[in-house]
């Protein structure tokens, strides 16, 4: 079969999501004469329509040749990955070439050479996790990774391979070295040869001025630099002319070597031996050992399935991470200015307090807290700050969840319900069973009686070991949960009658301060604490 580009990962546009066609990759790396060979991966990664696909099919050229004329003749159109002009994309996922190129090194042995070509980045239809997932699979497989970039290196370039690479560096596993291997940043239509000179030696002087770190720098710029050093293994830079205007505007360019300038020509003659000489080639490694092509297949199928999973955070655009920072802080004030205030009413060091009272102060600091959430300046838009708001007011319902258990705690009462239930069932269970003992009839009664008592007393005994050792607690738990639904089942129906009894005088001791202007003076009153 003739060979060709093959897609190995597909893009799901719909879904934004990729997936990988293992059937097709293994045709390309089981084949028998390249399976157990050392694999050489050369990917060429960017931005979109900056002429990735071009430049590969320059090294197909290179490795179907090998000799000084391996650019072609003037007039042979350029084939290979496909490619074409416009401002619309052409390549989507990961492809590559069909054909893997067996190399023999200086030193003797064989390498199996591939070339990838990827998506491009930043284009209408991509997210940044679509970016970055590819860049990221692209990076991480290859043993030189080309960094295809316009004019200049400009810092968001610088950030958004940050951003990339420690995307691609969380789906690995234990990283005891740099992570990646070579990575070469190339220039194309470099404009200031004056200051730096077209090829290797000047794109060398111009990388470590951009890369430096200087003290004076922001620390923002010192990370994304010390960053970028940590990932690679190798960086070198290359800068490559303008192809000439007849490539870039006349639409019927079909790659003939008559219509490229003679500087780019010259740059390309350098720049791709300069990536695959047999002397210059770099073998895959992953964690100090040489990769085969059998074991790219399944570091592949490794990748592809982190990213296809949940386990990694999905990067965010600039402006979508600032204004999640932006609504997070917001959160965080607000959630804190509920909390003091709560603290200030029912705080560890203050008396137990009604629940109604409780859930009335909620309710008001509840509305302040989001209110102070609304009148702070945010980012995102209504929609998005809406989100960050229910977010809110879910995580104020639960705090004062929590608060209510720590106010139930004070209560004396609560804390001695379990042992009064339980005396109280022992109690009845005993009174029970002396009145079964005389009464002709009720006898058979009398065992389930003592039955009933015993496990009460039994149950009593265990909880009060349980809360003085603090072991079995999962015993003790269950026995409050026995005790809390007899009381609210059985006893508490039974009290209601005089607790509605009582209620009234309470109530008119709680207001009959009031009436006098003596409202400081009552602890009944429910706002005593406004005063």
């Amino acid at each position: 079969k003739k060979p060709g580009p093959v897609q190995i990962v597909l893009a799901n546009e719909d879904e934004h999501s990729f997936e990988l066609d293992a059937a097709a990759l293994e045709k390309i790396l089981l084949q028998d004469h390249v399976k157990d060979l050392n694999v050489v991966v050369v990917s060429v990664a960017g931005a979109f329509r900056k002429g990735k696909s071009f430049l590969l099919d320059f090294m197909l050229r290179y490795m179907h040749s090998q000799d000084d004329s391996w650019m072609g003749g003037d007039e042979e159109p350029l084939i290979g990955f496909t490619w074409r002009g416009g401002c619309e994309r052409e390549t989507t996922g990961i492809q590559v070439w069909s054909e893997v190129f067996v190399v023999d090194k200086p030193d003797g042995s064989k390498v199996a050479v591939l070339l990838v070509d990827t998506q491009g980045a930043f284009d209408s239809q991509s997210t940044i996790k679509d970016c970055a997932t590819v860049f990221a699979l692209s990076t991480m497989t290859s043993s030189v990774q080309v960094y295809n970039l316009s004019q200049n290196v400009q810092e968001d370039d610088l950030q958004h391979l940050q951003l990339f690479t420690e995307y691609g560096r969380l789906a690995m596993e234990e990283i005891t070295q740099k992570p990646f291997q070579s990575l070469m940043f190339l220039i194309r239509d470099w404009s200031y040869p004056y200051e730096h000179e077209y090829g290797l030696k000047g794109g060398k002087n111009f990388l470590e001025r951009r890369l430096q770190v200087k003290q004076n720098q922001h620390e923002e710029l010192q990370n994304v630099r010390k960053h970028i050093h940590s990932c690679f293994s190798n960086i070198s830079c290359f800068l490559m002319p303008h192809p000439g205007l007849k490539v870039a505007t006349n639409p019927y360019f079909d790659g003939r070597l008559r219509d490229i300038d003679g500087e780019f020509k010259a740059g390309l003659a350098k720049l791709v031996p300069l990536l695959l000489a047999p002397e210059r080639l770099v073998e895959k490694e992953i964690g100090g050992s040489k990769v085969t092509c059998r074991d790219l297949l399944e570091y592949f199928k490794a990748y592809i399935k982190i990213y296809q999973g949940e386990e990694l955070p999905h990067p965010k655009s600039m402006l979508q991470a600032t204004a999640e920072a932006n609504n997070l802080t917001a959160v965080a004030g607000a959630k804190d200015l509920y909390s003091k205030n709560m603290e200030k009413i029912c705080g560890g060091d203050k008396p137990y307090m009604a629940p109604a009272d409780l859930e009335r102060c909620h309710a008001e600091f509840r509305e302040h807290s989001v209110h102070h959430f609304r009148s702070v300046k945010k980012m995102g838009g209504e929609e998005f700050c809406q989100r960050y708001q229910n977010q809110l007011e879910a995580e104020l319902d639960e705090a004062f969840t929590n608060f209510s258990k720590h106010n139930e705690g004070k209560n004396i009462f609560y804390a001695a319900r379990t042992p009064a239930t339980l005396f109280a069932v022992i109690f009845v269970m005993y009174v029970v069973s002396g009145v079964t003992g005389f009464i002709r009839g009720l006898s058979p009664r009398l065992g389930l009686a003592n039955l009933i008592m015993g496990a009460a007393l039994l149950s009593l005994c265990t909880w009060a070991y349980v809360k003085y050792s603090g072991e079995f607690r999962e015993v003790g738990t269950m026995i409050d949960l026995v005790a809390e639904t007899l009381w609210e089942q059985v006893f508490s129906r039974l009290l209601e009658p005089v607790r509605s009894r009582l209620a009234w005088p309470f109530s008119v001791l709680s207001s009959f301060p009031s009436t006098l202007g003596l409202r400081a003076l009552s602890p009944l009153n429910n706002n005593y604490k406004k005063t």
